[in-house]
């Protein structure tokens, strides 16, 4: 594991957590499975930012987009929510991570919508990992939501005022965005708040994803220059002390 002395570790990760289905079709196994093997990554990589001292994470758990995929699929992704609320938040809550869904839960049950809520107000105090699930979220949805909210309460539409009405507004903006599954795009995630976050994509497929893969993306993250619209030479003199 790299130390957090000597390396730059990121205060918020971002995760599109892909290659679930691929995994499992190399197995011959159902798609299912291999979702399930995903919250068994999810777990190692929430103990794993923990102990690394991340502030927070965020994963993209469903998109808006996956409404379209086979019904038996949906329909197996929702009670697989179900099940991770009832079993792995009651132990989030005992490693003291703050657990927030984030995403259009307009369209849930009004059961899942209330489970969704408990968990949430269970945790609420912890400050060890802030984890957000997103599920049913879309970043195009989230920059809409919030824009309609200004307007519904007759507020200006300013990059200050969009940014506190987005759906992640209690996280700072994510350093670094993990994409698995070899793919390199972010598929509508996070799409206001990735506007400075660094980028790395691996080929390893989310169950695969481990203590050791998080390492290389934080290995890779602390040899990033952070510019922010400067220039090198800008923070090369910043960096300096004075004389």
């Amino acid at each position: 594991m790299p130390s957090s002395d000597s390396l730059a570790v990121p205060q918020h990760i971002a995760i599109v957590m892909d290659g679930n289905g691929r995994w499992a079709n190399k197995r011959y196994m159902p798609r299912l499975l291999g979702h399930r093997q995903g919250v068994s990554a999810l777990k190692r990589c929430v103990r794993a930012c923990a102990e690394r001292g991340v502030g927070a994470l965020s994963v993209f758990a469903f998109s808006s987009e996956y409404w379209n995929r086979p019904a038996d699929e949906v329909s197996g992704l929702l009670d697989l929510l179900m099940l991770v609320v009832s079993k792995e938040v009651p132990q989030l809550h005992a490693q003291g991570v703050q657990v927030h869904f984030v995403g259009d839960c307009s369209g849930l049950s009004e059961k899942m919508r209330n489970a969704l809520l408990a968990a949430e107000q269970l945790t609420q105090a912890n400050s060890k990992l802030v984890l957000n699930v997103c599920f049913n979220y879309g970043g195009r949805w989230d920059i809409a939501q919030a824009a309609a909210a200004l307007a519904q309460q007759g507020k200006p539409i300013t990059e200050s005022s969009l940014n506190a009405a987005m759906a992640l507004s209690h996280v700072p903006d994510p350093d670094l965005l993990i994409r698995t599954g070899g793919e390199q795009r972010i598929s509508n995630f996070l799409l206001w708040q990735s506007a400075y976050t660094e980028l790395y994509f691996t080929d390893t497929l989310w169950p695969d994803f481990d203590e050791a893969s998080l390492d290389a993306a934080l290995l890779d993250y602390a040899g990033r220059e952070r510019r922010f619209g400067k220039t090198s030479a800008q923070l090369q003199n910043k960096d300096k002390a004075p004389c």
